[in-house]
């Protein structure tokens, strides 16, 4: 079921600050930033030979980032992401097995254009774990 990583991503308060580091500081190449409204986050991708670093940061005061940083406020790790071929069908096995889907169970459109869903954290291992279906 599981594929490859799609993305690490990092909830940053600045944005800004976070891209001049991997792009000046690493000389990663870094894409242009993202609003995701339904999301509530602003995103970039720190494109890598073998994967993809996303930089969330919040977008309108209801942003889950913002209460991520609230408890982080450096902030640092947020989630990882996994490919998944049939998300409805890994969704479904996960919950067989006792993982929780998060909001409503229904994936909504990621950054990639493509649908995604989140796993609760305490389901896997301490990880916010999104799937993404490619």
């Amino acid at each position: 079921m599981i594929g490859r990583l799609n993305h690490v991503a990092i909830a940053t308060p600045d944005l800004a600050s976070a891209v001049a580091q991997y792009r000046d500081a690493l000389g990663a190449q870094v894409s242009e930033p993202q609003a995701l409204p339904e999301h509530g986050v602003t995103v970039v991708f720190v494109e890598l030979p073998n994967t993809k670093v996303e930089l969330l940061e919040p977008l309108g005061e209801g942003s889950p980032i913002a209460a991520f940083l609230e408890r982080q406020p450096a902030g640092g790790m947020h989630h990882v992401c996994y490919e998944v071929s049939d998300i409805r069908a890994a969704a479904a096995q996960l919950e067989a097995a006792g993982a929780r889907v998060l909001g409503d169970g229904e994936p909504k459109i990621g950054a990639h254009g493509k649908p995604v869903l989140f796993l609760h954290p305490k389901d896997m291992g301490g990880v916010l774990t999104e799937l993404e279906e490619v």
